[in-house]
C-alpha cells in the first residue's frame, strides 16, 4: 500500500511537470533526483570501505546540470573536467591508502547518476520531447509494475539468483509484455487527444510498429539498470539504498531502471 501511494503522489506531479514544465524546472527537478541518487550511492560505497568527498560530489553534480542547461553542446568537456577535478581532490584530500577508491567511487558516481539522467532534460528539449519522456516513464513503471505482480503470482525459476534472489523469467517476460502494452495504450491516447488539439503527446513521428519495438529494448535495458543496481547493493550489503520513498526504498532504488533506459531512448534518437 505504501509503495501504491507513493506512487499515485508522486506519478502526476512528475507527468505535469514533463507537459507543462519550463526548460529550467526540469532541469533543476532531474538534478536534485540525480543529488540525492548520487548521495545514497556514496552510502553504498561507504560500506564497501571508501569514503569519497559527499560535498565535492554533490557541487560536480550542481554544476553538470547546471552546465548542461546553459550550454548543452559541452556536456562531455565538462563532464571530464569534472571528474579530473574529483580526481585532484581526492589526491590530495584523501589518505593516500584510500585515493584509488575514493576517486573512482566519486567519478563513477557522475557518470552513473549524473551523465545518464542528462539524457531526460536532453530528450524533453527535443522536437516531440514530451511524448518521449513520458513513453520512456510508461515503459519503465508499467514493466516495473507487471514484473512485480507476475513474478509474485507465476514467478518459479529464478533469473539472477546470486544478484537479485526475488527477480524470476516469468516476471522478466511480463515487465516486457506490461511495457508493450502501456505504449499501445498510450499510443491510442495519443490518436483520441488528437480530436482535442492536444499535440503534446503525439507518436505521429514514428509508424506504431517502431514505438512497440523500442518499449521492449528500453524494458530490457530497464531490468538491466535495476539489476546491475542490485548487484551493486549486494556487493556493499545492503538491502536497499535509502528509506527516503516509503514503500520503495532510496530514490536510487526508484530510478535504477531510468540509469540505463533513458541513455538508450537518447541512443537511439540520436541513430536514427
Amino acid at each position: 500500500m505504501k509503495r501504491v501511494l507513493t506512487a499515485l503522489i508522486l506519478a502526476p506531479l512528475v507527468l505535469a511537470l514533463v507537459f507543462f514544465g519550463p526548460r529550467w524546472s526540469i532541469t533543476l527537478a532531474v538534478a536534485a533526483v540525480a543529488m540525492l541518487a548520487g548521495w545514497e550511492f556514496l552510502t553504498l560505497t561507504e560500506k564497501a570501505g571508501a569514503k569519497p568527498p559527499r560535498v565535492a560530489l554533490m557541487v560536480a553534480l550542481a554544476t553538470l546540470f547546471a552546465g548542461n542547461f546553459q550550454w548543452p553542446d559541452q556536456t562531455l568537456v565538462l563532464l571530464s573536467g569534472l571528474c579530473l577535478g574529483l580526481l585532484v581532490y581526492c589526491t590530495f584530500a584523501a589518505p593516500v591508502e584510500r585515493v584509488l577508491m575514493d576517486a573512482v567511487s566519486s567519478i563513477f558516481a557522475m557518470i552513473y547518476v549524473g551523465l545518464t539522467l542528462l539524457a531526460v532534460p536532453t530528450l524533453r528539449e527535443q522536437p516531440n520531447g514530451p511524448t518521449l519522456v513520458v513513453f520512456l516513464l510508461f515503459a519503465v513503471w508499467s514493466g516495473d509494475i507487471v514484473a512485480l505482480y507476475v513474478g509474485r503470482t507465476w514467478g518459479k525459476k529464478r533469473l539472477a539468483p546470486s544478484i537479485s534472489p526475488n527477480k524470476t523469467w516469468a516476471g522478466a517476460v511480463g515487465s516486457v509484455v506490461g511495457s508493450v502494452a502501456a505504449t499501445g495504450g498510450l499510443y491510442w491516447l495519443a490518436t483520441f487527444l488528437a480530436q482535442w488539439n492536444f499535440v503534446k503527446l503525439s507518436f505521429a513521428d514514428e509508424v506504431w510498429w517502431w514505438w512497440l519495438a523500442m518499449a521492449v529494448v528500453l524494458n530490457v535495458a530497464a531490468q538491466v539498470g535495476d539489476l546491475a543496481e542490485s548487484a551493486l547493493k549486494r556487493s556493499a550489503g545492503v538491502k536497499d539504498s535509502g528509506s527516503l520513498l516509503p514503500g520503495h526504498g532510496g530514490v536510487l532504488d526508484r530510478i535504477d531502471a531510468l540509469l540505463v533506459a533513458a541513455p538508450v531512448l537518447w541512443y537511439a534518437m540520436v541513430v536514427r
